[in-house]
């Protein structure tokens, strides 16, 4: 029997399991912020999956509830290491059967190279350090492991020509990164379309978007903006953007012709005709 909802994370399983443990305790949000020392709001968003309580706030919840550390333990198994507005949509990306992806300005990071998330990674601090950008590309790096196993989801990616057309990182990186993205469209790994700068405006035009299937719940949808992002389940929005979605990918090039011009742009970066 289908559901009515995407599946749950662990960070929503833990939010419920939260939730659970405070009614049965006989408290109210309020109250059990009171115990934490934080706001009730941001209890609500603890229980809601969107937020994680920091090691210290889940040591006080566990003594406000009598738990005996089983949420601080919990705590520690949950991976943190995202920012919390994609934490939930990278967990997502694990349980799905078919995303579908569309890039304004950037590679999308489930297929950037190390060279090419290095050389992001590397500009969005103004004093960075190796090791952090080090970290950084480890993370991404494993995230994009979801394609190789054996249950791996379909994969769509769409992107504006400004995609193949930016040099991140400089020439060779660039070229190494269409090849990478030319090789995965050849060998089935990828459905592959390109939006040719000559369509002019499109409906896609506002920024990053995602749409992602399941086997037994409803679709979700994601946009990105800088620092920001927003998941939305609800079955109005979802088909707003499944719409908005397939307008795009009218306009854009077939797989072959795509391919053809990232193939071609990897070249004129390779040679530095870019």
């Amino acid at each position: 029997m289908r559901t009515n909802r995407r599946p749950r994370t662990p960070r929503e399983k833990y939010g419920e399991e939260l939730r659970l443990r405070r009614l049965a305790a006989g408290l109210t949000q309020e109250a059990l912020a009171e115990e934490v020392v934080c706001s009730p709001t941001l209890i609500s968003h603890f229980e809601a999956g969107r937020r994680l309580p920091s090691p210290d706030d889940a040591q006080r919840i566990d003594r406000a509830l009598g738990t005996d550390g089983f949420f601080a333990r919990w705590l520690e198994d949950l991976d943190t290491k995202y920012a919390d507005h994609f934490a939930v949509v990278a967990e997502l990306e694990k349980q799905a059967t078919l995303i579908q992806q569309f890039a304004l300005s950037l590679v999308p990071g489930l297929l950037q190279t190390d060279g090419y998330a290095r050389a992001l990674f590397s500009t969005l601090r103004p004093n960075y350090r190796p090791d952090e950008v080090d970290k950084d590309v480890v993370i991404r790096t494993e995230r994009s492991r979801i394609l190789d196993g054996p249950l791996r989801p379909v994969l769509w990616t769409m992107m504006d020509e400004a995609v193949v057309r930016r040099q991140v990182g400089g020439p060779q990186v660039m070229a190494e990164q269409l090849l990478k993205i030319a090789g995965m469209a050849e060998a089935g790994r990828l459905r592959l379309h390109v939006l040719p700068f000559g369509v002019g405006a499109h409906a896609l035009q506002e920024g990053l978007a995602s749409l992602m299937s399941f086997p037994d719940s409803q679709p979700v949808a994601y946009v990105e903006g800088f620092l920001t992002g927003n998941l939305m389940d609800d079955p109005t929005l979802v088909k707003a953007c499944r719409t908005v979605y397939d307008l795009a990918l009218s306009d854009a090039m077939s797989h072959q012709e795509s391919l053809a011009l990232v193939r071609a742009a990897a070249e004129e970066h390779q040679h530095g005709q870019q």
